[in-house]
């Protein structure tokens, strides 16, 4: 994963001059980005999957 999020700040970055904003913008983008190793699903897809095979109440995104 750190591969993943050095594309949003790289090595060396000073992380006292990165916004809240800017963390939830790289979160929101790693987070729906679709992955080979869950067969092309997001991970908020593969999250809200096993939160419905585990609950009685159907999430929706």
């Amino acid at each position: 994963m750190n591969g993943l999020i050095r594309q949003y700040f790289p090595k060396g970055m000073n992380f006292e001059n990165i916004t809240v904003k800017q963390v939830q913008n790289a979160e929101d983008k790693l987070n729906n980005r679709p992955r080979k190793r869950f067969g092309y699903k997001t991970p908020n897809e593969v999250f809200i999957h096993s939160l419905n095979k585990n609950s009685q109440v159907a999430f929706m995104t």
